[in-house]
């Protein structure tokens, strides 16, 4: 998995040298798309990290296209896999004793637009050195959290650890703001923090403010895995006191700060090719050809 994610964004940062040559460096054609690739890190919120607790912060890997319709004004679609982590463990004591637990690898896919703050001056060559903007889209979510039991990852979703059902794929809303800077004619350097609302409280498997009765659930790994308070203390009494699991009044989201760069593309790679202007030679003499033939 991880030498497929690198080995493609190898590709992607050699697609200007691969097959292009000439055509993609020709500084006076006018681009209107552009081609991203970065990483950076994931912050979650959600019932396993405090409202004043930083929490676990993970990796994350973006690819996406952008199209500018105006000068102020781009359209753009990106493809980002992350992931989400957090722990009881972490916590303050009110929380330790819960014992609760995730990790989960994500994908997004989101579509949506981008309104800049200085325009490009109709040509991505005269475009500001420097450029903010902001961004909102509507997105598609995959998410699988998993926990570790007696040595082992064991995927939540479908244990239904509080008897309730809940799709792996939830829309989102991306919305934030980014700043662009130039680093050569073809070249951006854009860094982007943008926040991640969500129709979900289950990111995490954690939404239910009490703990399901044993007896609904499915088997006894989903009871297991549903209170995990005596995996730390074995005589902790859960029968007798009623300790909150969850938060079904907010719902989980997440943070996706990005460094990309994004290269300019040629709207029609090759047509400046040598073949090009060799057809446009041969017409032309071919023209003077037969009109001094006329004059004969």
């Amino acid at each position: 998995m991880r030498k497929s994610i690198v080995l493609g964004l190898i590709l992607i940062l050699m697609l200007p040298l691969l097959g292009i040559g000439q055509s993609f460096y020709a500084v006076r054609r006018d681009r209107k798309m552009t081609v991203n690739v970065g990483t950076g890190v994931t912050k979650y919120y959600g019932e396993l990290v405090g409202d004043n607790e930083l929490g676990k912060i993970k990796p994350n890997i973006n690819i996406g296209l952008e199209y500018f319709l105006a000068p102020r004004i781009s359209i753009r679609t990106d493809a980002t896999w992350f992931q989400l982590s957090g722990s009881d463990a972490d916590a303050d004591q009110s929380r330790r004793n819960r014992n609760l637990s995730f990790v989960s690898n994500n994908v997004e896919l989101s579509i949506g637009g981008a309104v800049q703050l200085f325009p490009d001056n109709k040509n991505h060559l005269k475009r500001p050195a420097f450029n903010v903007y902001g961004v909102m889209s509507v997105g598609l979510l995959y998410f699988n959290p998993k926990t570790e039991y007696e040595g082992k990852k064991v995927a939540l979703q479908p244990l239904q650890t509080e008897g309730e059902k809940y799709s792996k794929f939830q829309f989102v809303i991306p919305m934030g703001i980014g700043a662009r800077f130039k680093i050569n004619p073809w070249t951006n350097l854009a860094v982007e923090g943008v926040y991640r609302e969500t129709f979900t409280d289950y990111l995490d498997d954690i939404s239910s403010r009490n703990y399901p009765d044993p007896n609904t659930l499915s088997s006894d790994l989903s009871v297991a895995l549903s209170d995990r308070r005596r995996e730390l203390t074995p005589d902790y009494p859960t029968e007798t006191i009623r300790q909150v699991r969850g938060n079904p009044d907010n719902e989980d989201a997440y943070f996706i700060l990005t460094a990309k760069l994004q290269f300019f593309i040629p709207s029609s790679i090759g047509s400046n090719s040598g073949m090009y202007k060799a057809k446009r030679t041969t017409s032309k003499h071919k023209g003077m050809y037969k009109t001094k033939k006329r004059r004969r």
